[in-house]
């Protein structure tokens, strides 16, 4: 075995897409669509036969853009997104100015975190300050806990077995507690962190130390703001209150039991140390610095007085592709597919090394209930088969990748049956140049970062950079948590 290679029981499979069953490459919704709307131009057609020569032609123009695959989706969808965002860039709807809004508006983040609001609570079982982002519409509620990381590249294989199977315990956790209703883990990696590190070796150095060991550290000092990167890891957990059998009375009841909720979920053994839980000060610098990476390393005063507006933007453009901020201008790329075969535990390495730009990764979870993962299994199954029956029936045989679909469905099954959790998740990559002319060189740095993984297949996040970059700060967004 070689350095690079990775033992077979730290490998992980069982990712697989939702893929329900249509005619001719349509989803089941489309075909439906598509049923009623030939059935409405047969029906037009008994009074009016010359209305086919417009309606039959535009139909399956529409339902053919339905059934080709552009960038991982239909070409239908992606053109109508596309569509969307000229309307509401026509209509100045994705630009923002925080300070010429109007009350109540410029009290608020822009975009999906508008109905977020920043609470300071006080956790009775540490005696500190803890930061509760409230969601004002929905009512949730999410606490983000800030984490150390101690790496397990270098640990025993048993090591790195059991920090999965613990973590593996935590989705089990989240999915029999009907309060939790959707997590997500973020790693930022600042580049050029060499100056904070100089002022921590400085402040540490043993006067009377050799005098050859004081030339090499201070060589490495040096040489470090080109190599160094700061890493801020933090788990953020989405909490519904008011889902418990007594639901809290006020805001403050809400707020004890979203900790209590929080406080159960136990990651101790998963392979990251629990530094504290994010305070108020924290949120509104990891948020603040996202929008303007010049301020990620100032002192905690200057964040303390900030409202919770005065975190986001002043300005901001939420392009097409990208996302023009204070600071810079980001990318988004959400995840496409996975690989289809085993991958080893550290494949997302290459997007965790530290770059020439600010890089945030985050995994968002909601863990489905015993019974709802069953059930959307066994969907899964039958359009696994009915996509088999239908080829065979026109070509004489199934595919061998819609064998190999259904295979893996019945094997996702069978793991469900014995007791495992599904999980619906995504993977979203933000990347924060300084300026519009270093974003080619971002563009292309994370490219190349998502090719080494070696399978995990991106897109850029069309018309929604805005919310992807959003989904990677702990506001309490999260594409996968539903009202």
């Amino acid at each position: 075995m070689t350095a690079h290679e990775v033992p077979r029981t730290l490998m992980v499979e069982g990712f697989r897409a939702r893929r329900s069953f249509g005619f001719g490459g349509l989803s089941r919704t489309a075909t439906i669509i598509a049923a009623v709307v030939l059935t409405a131009d047969g029906l037009i057609a008994t009074q009016a036969p010359l209305t086919l020569l417009v309606t039959l032609p535009v139909t399956f123009a529409v339902f053919a853009l339905a059934a080709v695959r552009r960038h991982g989706m239909s070409a239908l969808a992606y053109y109508w997104a596309k569509l969307a965002w000229k309307r509401a860039a026509r209509f100045d709807a994705t630009s923002y100015r925080r300070l010429l809004l109007p009350h109540p508006y410029a009290l608020d983040l822009p975009g999906v975190g508008a109905s977020s609001t920043l609470i300071k609570a006080h956790d009775p079982t540490t005696g500190r300050a803890v930061g509760v982002v409230h969601d004002r519409t929905t009512g949730y509620m999410t606490v983000t806990t800030l984490l150390a990381p101690g790496g397990s590249l270098m640990a025993p294989t048993g090591s790195v077995q059991s920090s999965l199977r613990t973590w593996s315990s935590v989705l089990d956790a989240m999915s029999t507690d009907d309060q939790v209703k959707g997590a997500s883990v973020t790693i930022q990696i600042t580049p050029g962190a060499g100056e904070a590190l100089g002022d921590d070796v400085k402040a540490r150095k043993d006067p009377n130390a050799p005098q050859l060991a004081k030339k090499i550290i201070d060589e490495l000092v040096r040489t470090t703001p080109h190599a160094t990167a700061s890493v801020a890891p933090w788990m953020s957990v989405t909490v519904d209150p008011n889902a418990s059998a007594t639901p809290p009375a006020d805001l403050a009841e809400q707020v004890a039991e979203t900790l209590r909720v929080v406080d159960s979920l136990d990651l101790s053994g998963t392979g990251t140390d629990i530094e504290r839980r994010a305070t108020d000060v924290d949120l509104r610098r990891i948020v603040r610095s996202a929008y303007d990476p010049e301020v990620f390393n100032a002192r905690d005063a200057e964040f303390t007085d900030l409202s919770w507006s005065e975190c986001g933007p002043q300005a901001a453009d939420d392009g097409w592709e990208e996302y023009a901020h204070d600071g810079g201008v980001s990318i988004s790329w959400v995840l496409r597919e996975m690989p289809r075969r085993p991958i080893p535990y550290s494949v997302l390495l290459p997007l965790l090394a530290p770059g020439r730009y600010q890089r945030r990764i985050t995994i968002s979870y909601r863990v489905l209930d015993p019974y709802e993962g069953e059930a959307v299994m066994e969907r899964e199954i039958s359009h696994a088969r009915q996509r088999e029956q239908a080829t065979a029936e026109v070509k004489g045989r199934a595919k061998w990748s819609q064998r190999a679909d259904a295979a893996r469905a019945e094997k996702a099954a069978a793991q469900v049956a014995a007791g495992a959790q599904v999980v619906d998740w995504t993977l979203m990559v933000t990347a924060t140049a300084r300026s519009t002319a270093d974003l080619p060189a971002a563009r292309q740095e994370l490219a190349r970062a998502v090719k080494a993984t070696r399978g995990i297949r991106m897109r850029s996040a069309y018309g929604a950079q805005a919310a992807i970059f959003a989904a990677g700060l702990p506001i309490g967004y999260s594409p996968l948590v539903k009202d």
